[in-house]
């Protein structure tokens, strides 16, 4: 798998729009990783494989869009 240099440049706001109250803590130290701290907060991380797994991890806890 090839990896675009224009793919790499591109940056993700990541939203949280769920709590991590209650959620596995698997969960909980993820957001903590991607600088979340609650709902509604946002943070702007790398389009790295690294964050995107992350993100993925809690997929249905945030939403995603790209910025460039």
């Amino acid at each position: 798998m090839k990896i675009r240099v224009s793919d790499m440049k591109a940056k993700l706001l990541v939203t949280q729009v769920r709590s991590g109250s209650g959620k596995a803590d698997t969960f909980r130290r993820t957001l903590a990783g991607l600088g979340l701290k609650g709902p509604h907060s946002q943070v702007v991380v790398a389009n790295t494989p690294a964050f995107r797994g992350a993100i993925k991890k809690v997929l249905h806890m945030v939403t995603v869009e790209e910025v460039s």
